[in-house]
């Protein structure tokens, strides 16, 4: 994630802000420009309309969702939906009249979003269920039922991604990271794990990269229901975390690379906030350099997964052994093995090559 700035004072914005802190400004996210804007109402009266301070751009609409405070981006120019490039991919929302259930789609939300920034930094394709009816990206929000006692599961289905309303609230959240004894559990690893599923769709079953990922993960063609039989009956084997970056990882190929692909996203984007902060981590007792790390390159463009690993590995002993010290939680509870770190670089070709592929093209239809 960037550090953002108001356009219009100069303070530092959060992703999340709907209003610069220091001078008033409305402000909202500007997906084409990857930044947040200071936006002025164009026109007097009931603005429907703004300009943003960060391109003079004119004539911009916020999502239909900042009607329910659940939106602070911006729509594309000459969009029709009245959504933005997030919302669009909305499918089944919970009951807003509810406030207990607004509120938790609120959250979940902003989990949304901060996946989506990364989405459209790697210039992924991003097709909704208008532009592909059978396999577009869709997110449903949905509710357990009190009356059946039913409850929602998370998980993917040829691009329908289910996210239940009750993770939305810690004290579930927390009690479910027990009793399924993980050790890291937050809305927006549901989103990044969950959107892996479609990318492995995308990017590796359509994008002919069935037998090279094959080569890294394993026989995607064993049965996924014996393999979740087995995994809950038997759990992970002992040595786990010799080739996997968590134990659920190890179930299935498929939750493999979901698993994988979560954690790609969240060391670059973690990254960038660190490099947008020019952190660096120099311990004087390092004599020998190994928790060193300057962070200053931008990790969406990096040319391989050791530059990542290289940067991480220092950043996270330092950010844990601080966790620590506050009494919290290591940040990243996680050892990259030789053989994850093998992973990750699989991850991270997918979505360089669909990076250069986007940008090249893009280039093209500009000399045309």
């Amino acid at each position: 994630m960037k550090l953002f700035v108001c356009q219009a004072c100069g303070n530092v914005l959060y992703f999340e802000n709907r209003a610069c802190e220091r001078c008033g400004h409305r402000v909202a996210f500007l997906p084409e420009k990857e930044t947040m804007s200071a936006i002025e109402p164009e026109g007097e009266g009931e603005a429907t309309s703004w300009t943003t301070l960060a391109d003079k751009g004119k004539g911009r609409m916020l999502c239909r969702n900042a009607e329910y405070d659940a939106c602070n981006w911006l729509t594309d120019a000459g969009d029709t939906t009245g959504y933005c490039r997030a919302c669009r991919h909305n499918g089944i929302v919970p009951d807003l009249s509810d406030p207990a259930q607004l509120a938790g789609w609120r959250e979940l939300e902003v989990a949304k979003h901060r996946l989506f920034y990364s989405l459209i930094r790697w210039k992924l394709p991003l097709k909704t269920r208008q532009d592909d009816p059978e396999h577009g990206l869709t997110f449903n929000f949905l509710a357990d039922d009190p009356n059946s006692g039913q409850r929602v599961m998370t998980g993917h289905d040829n691009g329908l991604i289910t996210i239940a309303l009750t993770e939305a609230d810690d004290i579930e959240r927390e009690r479910r990271r027990l009793e399924m004894g993980e050790p890291y559990r937050t809305l927006l690893g549901h989103f990044r794990h969950e959107v892996g599923h479609y990318f492995w769709d995308v990017l590796v079953r359509e994008g002919g990269k069935l037998e090279a990922f094959r080569a890294v993960f394993g026989d995607d063609t064993a049965d996924y229901g014996q393999a979740l039989q087995r995994h809950y009956a038997e759990g992970a084997p002992p040595d786990w975390q010799q080739n996997f970056v968590s134990a659920y990882a190890t179930m299935h190929p498929w939750e493999d690379f979901a698993e994988t692909w979560a954690h790609y996203l969240h060391i670059v984007d973690t990254l960038e906030m660190a490099s947008e902060f020019g952190m660096e981590v120099r311990p004087k007792v390092d004599r020998d350099g190994e928790l060193t790390a300057r962070i200053r390159f931008n990790p969406y463009e990096a040319r391989d997964v050791q530059a990542l690993v290289d940067a991480w590995l220092p950043f996270t002993f330092a950010m844990n052994s601080v966790n620590r010290a506050m009494g919290l939680r290591d940040l990243y509870p996680f050892i990259l093995s030789q053989a994850v770190v093998g992973k990750l670089g699989f991850v991270h070709g997918l979505v360089r090559d669909v990076a250069k592929a986007r940008t090249k093209d893009s280039t093209k239809a500009g000399k045309v």
